[in-house]
């Protein structure tokens, strides 16, 4: 059975920095790209950032590039989200999931999430 599980989140302020993790288990960690999403009060689902396998092809939202990093280690089965200057606007709950940018909104497997609060 697949299990991803964030962590990370937390009360930030702005221009403050995260480190998102996500543990996973359950299927071959190496063979699969990875995405980040996220999804704010009331607004949809946001497709943030996405690795291809060995970490190589990293895509980045126009609104988090230069902020995020995406990063994953196959090693420990973790893939991380370092962000840095954080804007009120990133207030979101944000979940990993398997695949890439394609099938963004329609994975095969999520996380339960992480809130991440940025705020003054």
């Amino acid at each position: 059975e697949v299990h991803l599980v964030e962590s990370g989140g937390g009360l930030v302020q702005p221009g403050g920095s995260l480190r998102l993790s996500c543990a996973a288990s359950g299927f071959t960690f190496s063979n699969y790209a990875l995405t980040w999403v996220r999804q704010a009060p009331g607004k949809g689902l946001e497709w943030v950032s996405s690795v291809g396998t060995s970490g190589l092809g990293a895509l980045y939202a126009d609104f988090v590039k230069g902020r995020f990093t995406i990063a994953r280690d196959d090693a420990k089965n973790m893939l991380y989200l370092q962000m840095n200057s954080l804007k009120t606007e990133d207030t979101a709950e944000y979940y990993c999931q398997t695949g890439g940018y394609a099938n963004y909104a329609q994975p095969t497997d999520r996380g339960q999430g992480t809130q991440v609060t940025v705020s003054s």
